[in-house]
């Protein structure tokens, strides 16, 4: 374990864990919350237009999966909310729109593309400086923006109509939710890839809702959870070189079915 430790890619995956296990354990306990599952899944797999799109024009597909996340969640937000359309069509549409068009350009990109899996499955043990770098800032952002906000936000999450009478901007955000969600969704591709996101970022906040119906508890909780199956799913993975992606959802999945299990035995 020890030897394990002191390799420089184990200490980036860990960092990684870490830093994405805080954002979604506080992203994913609004997604819950709301019953947003379905949606950011929309936006995570919509992400790999960007992915394809980076490859295509010799930029980061990180980025490129930024500014697809971003663009996905406002489409559909505003869409929802000015075009009359109902959810579950937007989702479907801005993800089937997405997993198109990367498929597209990445097989218009010249070459052979050896990385590609990542992005789609994730592997955490890839993880480099500047992708730990980018995950800090983002995290920073996040959070602050959710410390910032963190009543109107609740307000919006629990009654849209109570926030409505209290003259908060309800529309605003929502819009700022589903950014946030975007932000959250790019930093978890390099761990469990844009296909196994939507486990990572809804489970542990699922098994801690069945366990408390406080916020503030939950999302603590979720951290928590987040990072317990985030390491071991690594530690697995390092041992027996297995997908770190695949690991961190099983043993996230694992978590909610105890869950389930134990929720009338245990109420904070």
């Amino acid at each position: 374990m020890t030897d394990l430790l002191s390799h420089v890619f184990m200490q980036r995956a860990l960092l990684a864990a870490v830093l994405t296990s805080i954002v979604c354990g506080i992203i994913g306990s609004y997604i819950v919350v709301r019953q947003m599952t379905a949606m950011s899944g929309g936006i995570s797999h919509a992400t790999f237009g960007g992915v394809g799109l980076g490859y295509l024009f010799g930029f980061s597909p990180l980025a490129g999966a930024a500014g697809f996340a971003v663009a996905s969640a406002l489409v559909i937000g505003v869409l929802k909310d000015y075009a009359n359309q109902k959810i579950d069509t937007l989702i479907g549409t801005i993800w089937a729109i997405g997993m198109a068009l990367g498929i597209l350009f990445v097989a218009l990109t010249p070459g052979y593309i050896p990385d590609i899996e990542s992005y789609l499955f994730g592997n955490i043990l890839l993880v480099t400086k500047t992708d730990l770098i980018a995950a800090s800032i983002l995290a920073a952002v996040i959070v602050v923006v959710v410390l910032l906000l963190y009543h109107p936000l609740m307000a919006v999450t629990f009654d849209e109509e109570y926030a409505t009478v209290m003259n908060l901007p309800v529309r605003a955000l929502n819009l700022l939710l589903l950014v946030l969600i975007a932000f959250t969704v790019v930093m978890l591709i390099q761990v469990v890839g844009s296909i196994l996101v939507i486990a990572l970022l809804t489970l542990p906040a699922a098994s801690c809702r069945m366990l408390t119906s406080r916020l503030s508890v939950m999302m603590a909780g979720s951290v928590a959870t987040a990072m317990i199956v985030s390491f071991g799913g690594i530690l697995l993975s390092a041992f027996w070189n297995l997908p770190s992606g695949a690991t961190i959802t099983l043993l996230a999945a694992g978590v909610y079915l105890l869950a389930i299990c134990g929720k009338n035995a245990v109420r904070i």
